[in-house]
């Protein structure tokens, strides 16, 4: 695959994450109040959180130290990718944790916070963004990990 290929199919998965994201997160905001809770389906509850943290809540309050970690990943996600945009099917991760990054992002510097909303048992509330990150990262080691042909040393 061309690179530049790669840059758009990431760039068109990234924007349809924070697309659904956002539209989601707006969707709670105006029917949910903060703490309320709904069932959803079994074992899946829509509750209201605000995050000031990373990703299901981790470093919360961190304030400066958040948006360093999170600038931080994202330069590192484009580095790796500005190296690795040919390979096949690169695109698919980069553009779930851009996207899940950004939608993040688009929360924090609005409110201050993000906000989560899907809650399952014994874990965390989280969104549509965090969601994303999560099946991104675990892509990402796939295609890292992925056997392109090259033969290995043993």
């Amino acid at each position: 695959m061309r690179p530049a290929r790669g840059w758009a199919l990431a760039g068109l998965v990234a924007l349809g994450v924070l697309a659904l994201d956002q539209a989601t997160k707006a969707i709670v905001r105006s029917e949910l109040e903060v703490g309320e809770r709904r069932q959803l389906v079994a074992f899946v509850d829509l509750v209201r959180t605000n995050n000031d943290g990373v990703a299901f809540g981790a470093l919360g309050g961190g304030g400066i130290l958040v948006g360093v970690v999170v600038a931080a990943a994202i330069t590192a996600l484009l580095a790796y990718f500005a190296f690795n945009a040919s390979k096949p099917l690169a695109w698919l991760p980069t553009g779930l944790l851009a996207g899940g990054a950004l939608g993040n992002v688009v929360d924090r510097v609005r409110y201050g916070y993000v906000t989560d909303f899907i809650k399952v048992p014994h874990w965390p509330a989280f969104n549509v963004a965090d969601a994303a990150i999560t099946v991104g990262v675990v892509l990402l080691v796939l295609v890292i990990e992925r056997d392109d042909g090259a033969p290995r040393r043993r």
